[in-house]
């Protein structure tokens, strides 16, 4: 399974030239999932209200240029439900099929727990065959939440990490493939937002060894997932056999 991810610089606040610039960016190329960053259509905001989406706008461009391309795709966005803004990540198949994970650990520093609703559950996706559980940014530095439970193959996350934290990212991201037995693919946006943060390029996928095994490209990021590598490395180190046996409050 090919994944590629758009190393995106993502204009504030402006959700029509995000879209212009996605499809353009991946017009001659294919995949099995494309991989947005975190608030792909606005940059990690805080105001909400302002920018959340109210007429699913980020999940209908999900759903138009997955069928248009015949692939999956899979990234964040601000959404306001109900009365409740939430940072949730989209898993849309081509057939417009969609799952949606709303991430759980909210970004206090920033003042994200002030402005969004956390979400309530883990969320797996089954594509193809691989089992991806969803996970945004801040999610990273939660290894409980996590834990593989022998119910997934492959950690998908998406964020928008400053440069000035880059460090914690990279490290993070190999050490939940390596504790996990799982594929761990991070896509992190470039460029500086609306705050003044600069995001240095750092995506990577890293093999159930800590192992990089993705390749870079212009701003895209691509790697090759091997079912069969990951379950002959599975079954000579069991190490999930001996993990702890806990369940998660949430």
């Amino acid at each position: 399974m090919k994944i590629v991810g758009l190393n995106l610089d993502i204009v504030w606040k402006n959700k029509a030239e995000n879209f212009r610039i996605i499809e353009n960016e991946l017009q001659n190329q294919q995949a099995d999932i494309f991989l947005l960053p975190e608030m792909f259509s606005t940059g990690f905001c805080m105001d909400a209200a302002e920018v959340s989406d109210r007429n699913e706008e980020s999940l209908e461009f999900l759903k138009k240029i997955s069928k248009e391309k015949n692939t999956a795709f899979c990234g964040s966005a601000p959404v306001e439900q109900n009365g409740h803004f939430y940072n949730r990540m989209y898993f849309v198949q081509p057939d417009g099929e969609t799952l949606f994970y709303d991430k759980r650990h909210l970004f206090s520093f920033s003042g994200e727990d002030k402005v969004y609703t956390p979400g309530n559950k883990r969320v797996i996706v089954n594509y193809q065959g691989v089992r991806f559980l969803l996970q945004v940014c801040y999610d990273l530095r939660f290894p409980v939440f996590a834990r593989n439970n022998d119910d997934y193959d492959a950690i998908l996350y998406v964020a928008n990490w400053p440069e000035k934290r880059v460090g914690a990212w990279e490290h993070l991201l190999k050490a939940r493939a390596i504790e996990n037995l799982a594929f761990v693919f991070g896509l992190n946006r470039i460029g500086t937002d609306g705050n003044n943060l600069f995001y240095q390029e750092s995506s990577h996928c890293f093999f159930a060894d800590g192992k990089e095994i993705s390749s870079k490209n212009g701003n895209r990021v691509s790697a090759e997932l091997d079912m069969d590598e990951l379950n002959d490395f599975r079954t000579h180190f069991q190490f999930l056999n001996d993990r702890d046996d806990f369940s998660i409050r949430l």
